[in-house]
């Protein structure tokens, strides 16, 4: 029996079963091949696509094996022929032709496709090869790993082509059925049809992440796209974990508001229990395993040298390390990807709490925190907070690496270990200053970033008034100032970085030295296996003392954030108690306020609203007037509990609709604005649509009410805006309804057909409170409410409070004045009205018609047959390959890319200095203690000191390259897209969303201010290390070249494979944040109206939708990843295993021990350096997309010369403010029609002319086209004789003056807005002040001209905000002023006041009115009426009126009609 299992186990007898089986191998697949070939034609074709993937890799895998085979054969045959043959050579000669006839013939048949159920044959025959016990020639064991190769490619490859199809087959079919014309809302994501593999996937699929391959597969085959992405497992969806975990914060705090760090830490801790003790268990495993090879090494070396303690010692040991390297793999994949998955789950639950709380704000809380700021903690604190979750386990590991390397150490050098130990403690203690440096320059940074963020977000709300004042190079360099102070932080937070790395990449070096300097001062003998299992220790131990700052920086970083994150979360509510709430119906009263004090400040010592007593009953109409600032608005807000109670009572009963002054509008359908989370109701919205006289505006619009409305509704007019507001409140159907003074931005035809309709009509039986400036609605109100100063002064019907007191009077009488100015051109006022006695209400388009709604329709597509594209288009994002030109422009933005040399020549020194280092090591030091070393100890030290400083030094000098070269190149790409932005044209920023702007302006710089220079050098340095362990590896063993090209070809090949999914769902990521950000600030900016409809919950769960959205690209991102990651970990480990078995299977003597085990030192980390240098590629296409982003934005299509040299206009040009119109045509973009059809007219200097005409007739396309904001298409404008298109745009437009429609205010103090470019003396701008009637109220506050303006102006009231524009123009006292509808949002006495401070102090200027008022342009001295382009009517104001049937005469006609009492009889119906 003994000696039949001798027999059995003989090489010759293995070698001839093997060569049996590969002839039955080759005979199974001919015999396959003829029944396919006659037989299974039919079944063939119909698999044939699935299995395409499988066919194509199982190919290489068999080419693979034939061609290895081959080499081996021939490898033999050459070495054999010089050294005699044998009979068992010739067996495995013949056994090794066989295997590469076998596997040739299978790849023949698989590149064919003939071959089809032969996979599992193969995988049996070599499973019974591989389980036999070879153990003569390395080409078993290497055909054992080949063969295991194809299994794993038939069987699993197989598996996952299967399993893909299920994902596959509706995602390629993605737009089959998609409806192009329903616009962006209506893409129904085809990934929201299946959930993630990864749910339900086995556990053999999630140790090797097949679950990823599908998608990775797909997107191999076409560029990804969100509908390709399934959608994330419930436990990963912030929908369902987020109520447990604010469930838990509040159990914890007791209330949100008193939240503390801790807390916050311990609640989201809580929230991830089980994956943060499994990943640490895995962590632990890994470091484990890890330390398995540096532990085996000296043992190894010692049985090259022939110290060999048992029998197949050498497989055993190769067996340990391979085992070692596999769990380590593995561990190490699951554990860093499970990582990933918490850090997803816990910024999504951040980002969740952030938006409910900013939904909560009181006023006071939210004036301390502009948008800008609240959005970077969404976007910035919470990500990194995310991003965390990769250092969470690091700082006890460390602990646990440095207690394991020294005990390693201990075995090998005894006592010199405590020596590693010390230098190890004080490299670790070295970090401290420098760790707390960083995070201070780390949290200044973020300061000065958020300060930039602010101003930046203001500005690019603000473009257009700054366009046309001329103001915005004086902001970009506002901008440059603060990007000044943020880029000194930037500066010193790289440089500490560097000296950090400077530290660390020493650190190895400095212990060795420290050890081995030890070991010769107290005579322990160096030997070189006892030297190497040092070194490979070392090596490990420079991994968490490297990381060692990345995580202190980290943990510093993320605890400003969670400090930044969890004060916010502790800011003041609103008040819950200021409005008693009451059932509906069950009181008399709608509205009651019994001694109500009320302040938007609580500190403050004087209240807002004083001494408020009001009862509204049910169906009551409560009109409520006063002059600008007098606390009207305030009132409302009382009503909505938007307003801090002081004291008294405030009961509301029944549900509340709002309309705020100034409109807010969703981007979105018009019909999901008017809906607002309501089902529909078609016959009632048809009715609302009527009402606000939208009808007709729809039909303009190229989709109707699925048309999207842009950011801030900017294709929308200002009256278009305010009446999809009205709608939204009318088709709620509330009890009580609030108007704030919403008639203001619609001309006097709609503004009447509104309160007809809407007031008078569909509201008559709801409670009414409308806040008005227009005296001739005040009739029809049951009460009237006068304030002034925060009071109530007067109460009572229109009649009684007409014979009363004072401050009403002020208001009618100034409006009576206007209309006698109105009936003094003509005594006959009624016979105009009789000219056309059907005036169809609703024939008033408010619509910018071809003009603004459609500014830039489709203006970023050059689709001239589709000039119906909605304004505002999805996000363009490259597609395909990053090109290379992106890499060329961001190595070379910086000194023209000279330092690029150099920081690879200091790495390749440093490396080689490094191995030079090592070598000397295990070539100078004897193998055992009884052989003579070749030199003294102290030329042994000497020369290993002199070549580590040497390297230390390549380090210092490689990272302040990187620094100056990836600080000046962010400074560069940073100047580059602002100065481009702020010269790009308007309809840039009109089609635009501002999120995509900041989303530049802050990721992506903030990306390329410090992540990508690090990403390239890292891959660049992990490129010249794995070079350098090659190197040091074939020059032991040459042969390693037979696995190592296959496995790099196969490693490129998968890498290859992986990209164009790993850029597409990047790419994706970027895509998926911007509307998160729109729509937090859209959230921020309308939260009172979102509150008055009580809508807080829809927004929350939208919000909740956007941010699954976001996380689904970076969930796959992080599994695709790791799929590609174990692949190439398998390879490596395969390498190396190769690598050991040559080593062992070479006869003693033929290479020196020291070497070899120097070959298996560097080995040991082949897996790690070439995940690392794949993983940093992949990395880097990533991150670069952000310097793709960046660069796209540095070529936007620019405005004209600001300052043409050549013709620059004389300094007192203009002189008379002659502006003479010639065959003027203007259309916004080369495919929209003509807005203006050849306008000729002359405005003479010093005269007064209104422009008048329905809404949509042209008027602010001429102004637009005066300030050059469009450029005419044919035609000039000439003003005192000079063409404006031939002057710079600089020249012009601060010669020019305007006070615009929307008045804008910036956050600063009052002095620099009203003079941004500090070009006057405080006199003046006193002086300005007094004449615009705000001199008193400044004097008021305590900084008088620096006192505080915040964000919008929002502490001073509408009014107050059209008067500082009046304020800016008399400052500048231009020839030309031009006033856009400028007194829409003032009352009447006002108004009045603006026109007569102009007619004084503008009295010989020329000035150009757009109104509303029909008394703003009649006592002017020309008036010009367009219509649809073109010139109806040019001529005076009396001359017009006198001709009855001229188109002038009508207007005036209708606004005297609706000035008299009209509604006050409509309300006895």
């Amino acid at each position: 029996m003994h000696s039949l299992t001798e027999f059995l186990l003989k090489p010759i007898f293995l070698l001839t079963l093997s060569a049996f089986f590969h002839l039955l191998l080759l005979v199974i697949v001919l015999v396959s091949w003829v029944w396919n070939n006659f037989t299974v034609e039919a079944k063939h074709d119909s698999k044939e696509k699935s299995n395409a993937t499988l066919l194509k890799k199982s190919f290489f895998c068999s080419l693979g094996a034939s061609v290895f085979n081959l080499i081996l054969f021939l490898f033999n045959c050459f070495y054999w022929y010089t050294s005699g043959w044998s009979e068992e050579k010739v067996v495995t000669l013949l056994d090794l032709a066989l295997k590469t006839v076998a596997w040739g013939v299978v790849c023949i048949c698989l590149h064919k496709q003939f071959f089809l159920l032969c996979s599992v044959d193969v995988v049996h025959l070599y499973e019974k090869h591989v389980l036999l016990p070879a153990q003569y020639l390395v080409s078993d064991v290497v055909s054992t790993f080949v063969g295991l190769l194809f299994c794993y490619l038939s069987y699993f490859v197989k598996n996952e082509g299967g399993d893909s199809s299920t994902l596959q087959e509706p995602l390629l079919n993605v737009h089959s059925d998609n409806n192009v014309g329903n616009g962006l809302g209506s893409k129904e994501t085809k990934g929201d049809a299946t959930v993630t593999p990864f749910s339900n996937a086995g556990i053999f699929s999630i140790l090797t992440f097949s679950w990823a391959g599908p998608l990775v597969a797909v997107g191999n085959k076409k560029t990804l796209d969100l509908e390709d992405i399934p959608q994330l497992d419930s436990r990963d969806s912030v929908v369902g974990p987020f109520p447990k975990f604010r469930d838990k914060l509040e159990e914890d705090c007791g209330a949100i508001n008193s939240v503390t760090t801790l807390k916050l830490v311990k609640s989201l801790v809580f929230s991830a229990w089980k994956d943060i003790l499994f990943t640490a268990f895995l962590a632990l495993l890994n470091t484990l395993a890890s330390y398995v090879g540096p532990y085996l090494i000296d043992s190894f070396v010692q049985y090259l040298d022939g110290q060999r303690l048992y029998e197949n010692q050498g497989y055993v040991l190769v067996s340990a390390f391979f085992f070692a390297k596999i769990i380590e793999c593995l561990s190490q994949r699951q554990w860093l990807f499970r990582l990933q998955q918490v850090g997803i789950r816990i910024r999504a639950l951040l980002v969740t709490m952030i938006y409910n709380k900013a939904l909560k704000l009181s006023g006071q809380s939210r004036q301390g925190h502009t948008s800008g700021e609240i959005i970077n903690f969404m976007s910035v604190d919470a990500e990194r907070i995310g991003d965390f979750s990769w250092y969470m386990h690091d700082l006890w590991l460390v602990v646990l690496q440095v207690t394991l390397a020294l005990l390693i150490l201990y075995k090998n050098l005894g006592l010199a270990s405590i020596a590693a130990f010390v230098a190890t403690i004080l490299v670790m203690l070295a970090n401290a200053p420098l760790g707390l440096l960083q995070e201070k320059f780390q949290r200044k940074l973020m300061e000065s970033k958020d300060t930039r963020m602010k101003a930046t977000s203001e500005i690019l709300r603000n473009m257009k008034i700054l366009k046309l004042q001329g103001w915005e190079m004086k902001f970009l360099s506002k901008i440059n100032v603060l990007r000044n102070t943020e880029q000194g932080w930037l500066q010193k937070y790289l440089y500490t970085s560097a000296m950090t790395t400077f530290l660390f990449w020493g650190a190895p070096t400095l212990v060795s030295v420290v050890t081995f300097g030890t070991c010769m001062l107290i005579g322990i003998p160096l030997e070189s296996g006892k030297i190497l299992s040092a070194l490979a220790t070392f090596r490990i131990l420079q991994e968490p003392i490297y990381s060692l700052p990345d995580t202190i920086s980290m943990v510093a970083q993320t605890k400003v954030s969670l400090d930044r994150i969890s004060s916010f979360l502790c800011l003041q509510d609103l008040q819950s108690d200021a409005v008693e709430r009451l059932r509906p119906g069950s009181s008399d009263t709608a509205i009651e306020i019994v001694g109500g004090n009320f302040s938007w400040d609580i500190t403050s010592s004087s209240t807002t609203l004083k001494n408020i007593n009001l009862a509204v009953s049910h169906g009551m109409r409560v009109a409520v007037c006063g002059t600008v600032g007098s606390g009207k608005s305030t009132l409302l807000s009382c009503m909505l509990g938007e307003v801090p109670k002081i004291s008294g009572i405030l009961k509301v009963c029944g549900s509340k609709a709002y309309v705020a002054q100034s409109p807010w509008v969703q981007s979105g359908k018009i019909e999901d604005n008017i809906l607002f989370g309501k089902e529909m109701d078609r016959e009632w919205y048809e009715k609302v649509l009527e009402a606000c006289s939208l009808k007709k505006d729809l039909d303009i619009l190229p989709f109707g009410d699925q048309t999207i409305i842009g950011e801030r509704g900017i294709n929308l007019s200002g009256g278009q805006k305010q009446r999809i507001q009205i709608a939204r409140a009318l088709y709620r159907d509330a009890d009580i309804y609030l108007f704030d003074d919403p008639f203001s931005a619609v001309d006097a035809h709609t503004g009447s057909h509104l309160f007809k309709e809407c007031l008078l009509g569909l509201l008559s039986s709801k409670t009414v409170v409308y806040v008005t400036h227009q005296v001739e609605f005040l009739p029809a109100a049951d009460l009237i409410l006068v304030m002034k100063d925060g009071k109530i002064t007067q109460c009572g019907k229109y009649a009684d409070l007409l014979n009363s007191g004072t401050d009403f009077m002020e208001l009618v009488g100034a409006h009576q004045q206007a209309m006698s100015a109105l009936n003094s051109l003509d005594g006959r006022t009624e016979s105009i009205i009789t000219l056309e006695p059907d005036v169809n209400a609703s024939g008033a388009l408010d619509v910018k018609e071809k003009d603004a709604n459609k500014d830039m329709q489709n203006g970023k597509t050059d689709d001239t047959s589709e000039p119906l594209g909605q304004l505002v288009q999805e996000e363009e994002r490259e597609k395909g390959k990053v090109g290379l030109s992106v890499y060329w422009n961001y190595i070379t933005t910086a000194f023209g890319g000279a330092l690029v040399p150099l920081i690879l020549l200091s790495q390749t020194i440093f490396q080689a200095l490094q191995i030079g280092s090592n070598y000397w090591m295990a070539w100078a030091t004897p193998i055992s203690s009884d052989v003579e070393p070749p030199v003294r100890g102290t030329t042994l030290i000497a020369v290993y000191v002199g070549l580590s400083i040497g390297s230390s030094f390549c380090i210092l000098a490689r990272e302040i390259f990187v620094v100056i070269a990836g600080y000046k190149t962010s400074t560069i790409l940073f100047n580059k897209m602002h100065n481009s932005l702020f010269r790009a044209a308007m309809s840039f920023f009109d089609s635009t969303p501002s999120g995509r702007i900041l989303n530049r302006a802050s990721t992506d710089q903030s990306a390329v201010d410090t992540d990508i220079p690090i990403q390239i050098g890292s891959f660049a340095f992990s490129f010249i290390e794995l070079l350098g362990i090659i190197a040091v590896m074939s020059q032991v063993a040459w042969q390693v070249f037979i696995v190592f090209i296959p496995v790099i070809a196969i490693s490129i090949w998968y890498q290859q494979y992986y990209i164009p999914s790993a850029r597409e769902l990047s790419r994706l990521v970027g895509v998926c944040k911007a509307p998160i950000i729109q729509h937090f600030a859209e959230t921020i900016s309308g939260t009172s109206t979102i509150r008055s409809f009580d809508q807080q919950s829809r927004f929350q769960e939208s919000n909740m939708k956007l941010t699954d959205r976001y996380s689904r690209p970076e969930f796959n991102i992080a599994g695709a990843m790791e799929w590609l990651c174990f692949r190439l970990d398998m390879l490596s480990s395969i390498t190396f295993a190769f690598c050991l078995i040559l080593l062992i299977s070479v006869p003693q003597g033929v290479i020196d021990p020291g070497i070899s085990g120097l070959a298996v030192t560097y080995g040991l980390n082949l897996n790690a350096i070439q995940a690392w240098m794949i993983w940093n590629l992949c990395n880097l296409e990533n991150k670069i997309i952000s310097v793709e982003r960046i660069l796209q934005y540095t070529s936007i299509p620019s405005e004209p010369s600001l300052v043409v040299e050549e013709s620059r206009p004389d300094p007192s040009w203009p002189s008379y403010g002659e502006v003479d119109i010639h065959d003027l045509q203007v259309r916004y973009a080369p495919h929209l029609p003509l807005v203006l059809c050849g306008v000729t007219c002359t405005f003479r200097g010093g005269l007064k002319t209104g422009i008048v005409g329905r809404t949509g007739s042209g008027k602010s396309t001429l102004i637009q086209t005066l300030f050059r904001i469009v450029e005419p298409t044919a035609g000039q404008v000439m003003i005192d004789g000079i063409n404006i298109s031939s002057i710079g745009l600089h020249d012009l437009r601060s010669r020019l003056s305007i006070i615009p429609q929307d008045p804008t205010m910036f956050e600063g103090t009052v002095r620099n807005n009203l003079d941004p470019l500090e070009e006057y003396s405080d006199e003046q701008i006193w002086e300005a002040l007094d004449k615009c009637q705000l001199g008193d109220e400044v004097r008021k506050k305590e900084g008088k001209l620096d006192s505080a303006v915040s964000e919008n102006g929002e502490n001073w009231s509408m009014g107050q905000r059209q008067l500082v524009c009046l304020g800016r123009v008399l400052l500048k006292k231009s020839k030309i002023l031009v006033l856009d509808e400028a007194t829409a949002s003032v009352d009447t006495s006002t108004d009045n006041l603006i026109q007569q401070t102009l007619r004084k102090h503008f009295s010989n200027s020329t000035v150009i009115t757009i109104a509303h008022r029909i008394t703003s342009v009649l006592d002017g001295d020309m008036v010009l009426l367009l219509s649809q382009g073109l010139i109806e009517e040019y001529g005076s104001p009396t001359t017009l009126l006198e001709d009855k049937s001229s188109s002038f005469a009508a207007l005036v006609g209708e606004y005297t009609m609706r000035s008299s009492s009209t509604f006050e009889k409509s309300v006895d119906h």
